[in-house]
């Protein structure tokens, strides 16, 4: 299925192409958006294949922008018939509308990723032994391991993007992940510890024997970790974050306020601070899709536009947003190639891609040992973000107390509380170990769920709020 996607409806290019044109003449912007896709995921828990699913889906969506307005209509049915009807639906936001058709993005040839559709291969009897190889590692590993659940999956989306002045762009996304997770327990006590990794990549390219046996050994050791925690106390305490994953955080509390929609309404905490110290000195975030197999990364967005590596706070200075192309032309500024959406059926927005912060002149060691007392933060479940506000909670899934500036024992129930453009403030000493996330990032805007990536280096935070369930 790597055919031109065109050529599935039941009509002629040149009548798709005509369509397209008629209906967004008089629009600011727009495009036909089409989509084949196919996903498949494998769950193997308590020893056993516990679940198993395969979707192959395809459609298309027609957008009209009009200054603000936009009409847009979808359908899985890839016919002219269903087509017309679209148009009719989506022209309603340019009638007595006289806009000016925007100029088609910037052509790439640059590819990020390869275009094999990673779900035939390895085959589906070699993923379920994978499964059961991985099970059986971990049981044998520790008497203390109550329960294995690991689960394989892998996705192939093809688009094509068609503007009305005949730009069109082709993209081949592949994705692949493993997930393990790990309860352990002692007595009545249980704790877990997961790990994740994938990207756009083959199976066979990142998922070797000694890759997964890595990935369990720290899956168990987390839940060995908290088996032994101890109550997180609570109070205003300086803080040391880890590098990779805890980028989370970055990316909830300060990424979604930097989306270029909030902005231009006004309601992110950064609207209108472009210019203004909204970080310490040192802190330099950058959104970048462009890096090669990466599970955020994309060679054009959903508009067609080309990714690109984007600083969003340079040395503690706001200098950019992360912009789709109707923001992007309501504020007065270039599209940064950061339009998607989760498939056809969804309008594309300003999301992130690759999402981190660059690396400063400190070891880890060195910060870690600057804390009297604190908390080590090492990695990150679930939280909640008020963009308007910039509030957010954040919870702990592997943490330690810091005394005279040694890492102590591990607590549980650690919650980091703050709001974000203060927190940034906050930042006394980054660490020279930056790095992304091992793969495993999704991320949900307005009902859409898109892969993104994070990442940080170590950073040291100075008088943050924990939240703790020690007496």
């Amino acid at each position: 299925m790597t055919s031109d996607l065109l050529n599935l409806f039941d009509a002629d290019e040149a009548t798709i192409r005509s369509v397209v044109a008629k209906t967004l003449k008089d629009a600011d912007d727009g495009e036909l958006y089409i989509e084949h896709a196919q996903a498949e995921s494998l769950t193997f828990d308590n020893g056993r294949l516990k679940g198993g699913s395969f979707n192959t889906d395809q459609g298309f969506g027609l957008r009209a922008v009009a200054g603000e307005a936009v009409g847009y209509a979808h359908a899985g049915d890839l016919s002219v018939a269903a087509l017309n009807r679209a148009a009719d639906a989506v022209a309603a936001v340019t009638r007595g509308y006289s806009g000016s058709y925007a100029a088609a993005p910037q052509r790439t040839n640059h590819k990020l990723y390869g275009e094999d559709n990673p779900i035939g291969s390895p085959t589906f009897e070699e993923k379920v032994a994978l499964l059961q190889d991985i099970d059986a590692y971990l049981r044998g590993k520790d008497p203390k391991v109550r329960q294995v659940t690991a689960t394989v999956s892998a996705s192939w989306q093809v688009v094509e993007i068609l503007r009305a002045d005949g730009h069109r762009v082709r993209d081949i996304r592949p994705m692949t992940r493993l997930n393990i997770s790990v309860v352990a327990g002692d007595g009545d006590r249980q704790e877990s510890g997961s790990f994740g990794t994938g990207g756009r990549t083959g199976f066979n390219e990142f998922l070797t024997t000694e890759s997964w046996q890595a990935g369990a050994d720290d899956a168990l050791r987390q839940a060995l970790i908290n088996l032994e925690a101890i109550d997180a106390p609570a109070g205003t305490m300086d803080v040391v974050l880890g590098n990779g994953w805890p980028g989370v955080m970055l990316h909830e509390a300060v990424g979604h306020g930097l989306e270029g929609d909030f902005n231009r309404k006004k309601t992110s905490a950064f609207a209108g601070l472009l210019g203004e110290m909204v970080a310490a000195p040192g802190v330099t975030v950058v959104d970048d899709g462009t890096i090669g197999s990466r599970r955020g990364s994309i060679t054009i967005d959903d508009e067609g536009t080309p990714s690109g590596h984007n600083v969003l706070i340079e040395n503690g200075k706001l200098v950019g947003y992360m912009q789709d192309r109707q923001n992007a032309r309501l504020m007065g500024m270039k599209a940064t190639g950061n339009g998607r959406r989760q498939g056809y059926a969804h309008t594309p927005m300003p999301r992130m891609t690759n999402t981190f912060m660059l690396s400063g002149d400190k070891s880890p060691e060195e910060i870690i040992a600057s804390v009297k007392k604190g908390i080590y933060a090492v990695s990150f479940g679930g939280g909640q973000v008020d963009i308007t506000s910039g509030k957010f909670v954040f919870g702990c899934t592997e943490a330690y107390l810091i005394d005279d500036g040694k890492i102590g024992a591990p607590i549980k129930g650690a919650m980091l509380i703050g709001n974000g453009p203060e927190a940034m403030k906050r930042v006394t000493m980054v660490g020279n170990d930056s790095k992304l996330d091992t793969g495993i990032g999704n991320c949900g805007k307005a009902g859409q769920w898109v892969p993104v990536g994070v990442g940080q280096p170590h950073l040291r935070m100075d008088q943050i709020t924990v939240g703790g369930t020690k007496a």
